[in-house]
């Protein structure tokens, strides 16, 4: 499974829930791979390519989604966190490469 930047809409109280959804789908010894936004913050946008918009990324720090994923039963075996690239991103990326055990 991939879920490329798809945890940035969550709410935090709602990872849980998500991760152990994950869990349920994942066959015995599948992974999932996982990418986000870090950071304690969330990113709001008010405005984009001239017009008013209301648009909010959840940002999360590694440690925290890593302590996630293994309470929902998929220990984390993977981490890298890159920096952002020069006037394309404003913050640290994340990934994370977790497993169903089996």
């Amino acid at each position: 499974m991939v879920a490329s930047y798809s945890i940035i809409h969550v709410p935090p109280e709602r990872l849980p829930e998500a991760f152990a959804e994950f869990h349920r789908v994942l066959a015995p010894g599948g992974h999932v791979l996982l990418v986000f936004q870090v950071g304690d913050e969330p990113l709001r946008f008010t405005e984009a390519f001239g017009r008013a918009i209301s648009l909010d990324y959840v940002r999360y720090r590694p440690e925290h989604v890593a302590e996630l994923l293994a309470a929902a039963g998929l220990p984390v075996h993977a981490r890298l966190l890159r920096e952002p690239v020069a006037g394309a991103e404003r913050t640290q990326q994340g990934y994370l490469l977790a497993s169903k055990p089996g």
